[in-house]
């Protein structure tokens, strides 16, 4: 089975661990490395794709100064770290991208941003918001304000969230091993490497090992479960070798790795929830030019909306119907039904005038809309 390849995604979520940016013997950022994955970055936009960093190391690059050294850390400790350290960890990207003229944009999240339905759409437009102007959003837990019970607790999970919200066509896992062996080749000369995994078994799980020492917070394990989330989705992810400069030139140059494959129905999974999982909670009756608009596979704008019916929050599902009150579509608004009531039939440049503050172009956003 042949795997994916790097460079036909459009949209690619690197994950960049603690032990690849930070140099144990000086606690700094690796700068030279840095840049030769910026370079690497600045590559991949110039053939066409969107590029995310999932970057730890902001913990990591403040434990000397604040002293920091011991291996494990009370919650209070790691988050006084993380707000030291973030800064230089957002610097020394800033610093990396400029130097291939690219724009660095910060993106601190919490676990309850994935999973909060309106953070989740808020999360998701700053992001698309970021790519669309050309940036390169560089993502980070934000530690300094999560609890242990809202925590990802470590980065694979969060960059297959991410991968997932997105809707990324990759995510690359670099680490310090080349991919998913059989068994730790460390510790067994028979372990093989598996270029391909089509889907992600209790076998396959089972080859996962305890988190290396260090300042790693992650390990094999990690990487599988966030392989779960992001094939689930529709994406399909990598575990490459990081430790060298360019790891993402020696990837679309062939270096092995392994990719997991993504699941079929992962793409078409969320379409089919928002049609047949959620029962509207109000109903968007449209005109006939809205009504050609969506059959086209286009937004639903304000100006096509006769009337709102109901009452619903932004994020709530709704139903799309023309005026013989046949459904046409079903989709997650990104209006209350106030507001929406409001702008209903007003053009998107108004919509600021109207309420006092600007919101999204369009009151369904063909991403989040099945059509019937």
């Amino acid at each position: 089975m042949l795997p994916p390849d790097l460079a036909t995604a459009r949209r690619i979520v690197v994950k960049i661990g603690s032990a690849l940016v930070v140099d144990p013997a000086t606690a700094a950022p690796r700068a030279d490395w840095l840049a030769s994955v910026a370079e690497d970055a600045a590559r991949l936009r110039a053939g066409g794709a969107e590029v995310v960093l999932v970057s730890s190391g902001a913990v990591a690059l403040a434990r000397h100064t604040l002293g920091l050294t011991r291996r494990s850390l009370r919650l209070e400790e790691k988050q006084a770290a993380a707000a030291v350290g973030q800064i230089r960890l957002a610097g020394a990207w800033q610093g990396a991208l400029a130097g291939h003229g690219m724009t660095a944009a910060q993106v601190l999240l919490t676990l309850e941003d994935s999973e909060d339905r309106r953070r989740y759409l808020n999360a998701r437009e700053t992001l698309r918001t970021l790519l669309g102007l050309g940036c390169v959003p560089v993502i980070n837990e934000n530690d300094t304000v999560a609890t242990a019970e809202i925590r990802f607790g470590d980065n694979d999970r969060l960059a297959a969230r991410v991968a997932e919200m997105i809707e990324a066509d990759a995510l690359v896992l670099l680490s310090d091993i080349d991919g998913l062996y059989t068994a730790d080749p460390r510790r067994d000369p028979e372990a093989r490497h598996l270029p391909v995994v089509e889907r992600i078994t209790e076998e396959i799980m089972a080859m996962g090992g305890e988190p290396p020492p260090g300042y790693s917070s992650g390990g094999m394990r990690t990487k599988l479960i966030a392989a779960r989330i992001a094939t689930g989705a529709g994406c399909a992810m990598a575990i490459a070798l990081g430790s060298a400069p360019n790891p993402l030139s020696s990837m679309l140059a062939g270096a092995p790795c392994t990719w997991f494959l993504p699941a079929p129905e992962g793409r078409s999974a969320r379409k089919s929830w928002i049609a047949g999982s959620l029962a509207p909670l109000g109903r968007l009756v449209v005109d006939d030019g809205a009504a050609r608009a969506l059959a086209d596979g286009r937004s639903l704008l304000p100006a096509g909306v006769r009337e709102v019916e109901g009452r619903f929050d932004r994020g709530d599902p709704v139903s799309v119907r023309d005026t013989d009150g046949r459904e046409l579509a079903r989709g997650l608004s990104a209006y209350d039904s106030e507001s929406a009531r409001r702008i209903a039939g007003r053009r998107s440049a108004e919509i600021e005038a109207i309420l006092g503050w600007r919101g999204r172009d369009v009151i369904v956003h063909r991403d989040d809309m099945v059509l019937i």
